[in-house]
């Protein structure tokens, strides 16, 4: 390998050169990379794939070969030559080049790594977006993670007393960041349990909104008073999860009061042909009306029926439809809506006792008064 260095000519060595020729690798570099994203974000996947992996692979070559070249255009050819000469890597020169070399190549190859895993699972339902990010960073920080270890193993021979330490380091952040740490793990739940997914209908405890973003940390929430709720991860696997859009469906329920002078089944079997003309509405499962309850003026009756790719503005729409459906409906087939009534009656008393001494001293307390008023 010294041979093959030592048969490399000398770069040039004027600096103005070095640096124009270092600003044209730069721009090569930045601009492959800005042409190759611009295309994989363009381009179609579907039958594309190998392609694309083929792009990506080309990419990180060319970011290899830029770092290459840097490092022959400013002459640290000569103490890279020397830390493999000795093998002990003992010059420092030589010991910040690999560094750099080998920091450049990690992020090479966790770009191309990326890109590998977005085309390999972009096309299976079976992984969501969230497990494609989480997959992408484990393996960023499992690359970065052994390349800072050979890094710190170049200047340093006692590799094994640093890891003790890093290792009690560890466990002391671990004590003061166990809630987060907690989030983390909780995220990770979450991942692979996969209760609910971007863009889905959720109800978390008290909140409730559109699933916006996800990651190893918390989950954000849209409400629909356009607020956003950052929740973390422990928080939600900690509360009971509603998810109304997942099965693709959603029942809703509108109650109606019916007077008790009228028929209810046959107010039940006009509610029900009303709903089932009522647009928004699925036929299958088909609407059901049902008798819930005796109410303080009315038999309540419960009107049920589905809606598709369920979201709260098309709830609210089904919802208000089915509403003035059916009370348009009880009005033209005079069909009394009640209001909220009591009934008053009177009666005679019957039975019961009475306190004969309370009644004796209100007599002997109405006598005085007319007693005091004769003497006047």
């Amino acid at each position: 390998m010294a041979d093959v260095l030592q048969a490399i000519p000398s770069p040039p060595q004027s600096v103005a050169i070095r640096t124009a020729l270092t600003l044209a690798f730069v721009a090569v570099v930045v601009a492959v990379r800005y042409l190759a994203g611009r295309w994989q974000s363009s381009t179609d996947a579907g039958g594309r794939s190998a392609l694309r992996v083929s792009v990506s692979a080309g990419v990180s070559l060319v970011t290899g070969a830029g770092v290459v070249a840097l490092v022959y255009l400013w002459n640290l050819v000569g103490p890279l030559r020397a830390s493999l000469a000795s093998l002990g890597l003992e010059n420092l020169a030589g010991k910040l080049l690999l560094s750099g070399v080998i920091l450049a190549g990690t992020y090479a190859l966790t770009s191309f790594i990326g890109r590998v895993i977005g085309e390999v699972t972009g096309s299976r339902n079976a992984i969501s977006e969230h497990e494609r990010e989480i997959l992408y960073r484990l393996t960023q920080v499992s690359l970065y993670t052994v390349a800072v270890l050979v890094i710190v193993g170049l200047f340093t021979k006692d590799l094994g007393s640093l890891l003790v330490g890093a290792g009690f380091l560890g466990i002391i952040i671990g004590m003061a960041a166990r809630q987060t740490l907690g989030a983390v793990l909780a995220g990770f739940v979450l991942m692979f349990s996969r209760p609910f997914e971007i863009g889905d209908w959720v109800e978390v405890g008290d909140q409730e909104g559109i699933v916006t973003e996800i990651t190893i940390v918390n989950t954000r929430i849209q409400t629909f008073d356009g607020e956003y709720v950052i929740l973390p991860n422990d928080t939600v696997s900690g509360h009971a999860i509603t998810n109304r859009t997942r099965k693709g469906r959603l029942r809703i329920e509108v109650e109606v009061g019916v007077d008790y002078d009228d028929d209810p089944r046959r107010a039940a079997d006009i509610a029900l042909d009303t709903v089932e003309d009522v647009d928004g509405i699925m036929p299958v499962p088909a609407p059901q009306v049902v008798m819930k309850r005796f109410a303080d003026s009315a038999v309540v009756l419960g009107v049920r029926f589905w809606i598709d790719n369920p979201s709260a503005r098309r709830q609210w729409r089904a919802r208000t439809r089915a509403i003035e459906a059916v009370k348009a409906a009880f009005e033209s087939e005079g069909i009394k809506i009640p209001f909220p009534q009591r009934e008053l009656m009177a009666r005679p008393e019957e039975g019961g006792f009475s306190v004969a001494g309370r009644r004796e001293t209100t007599a002997t307390a109405d006598g005085g008064s007319d007693g005091g008023g004769d003497g006047e």
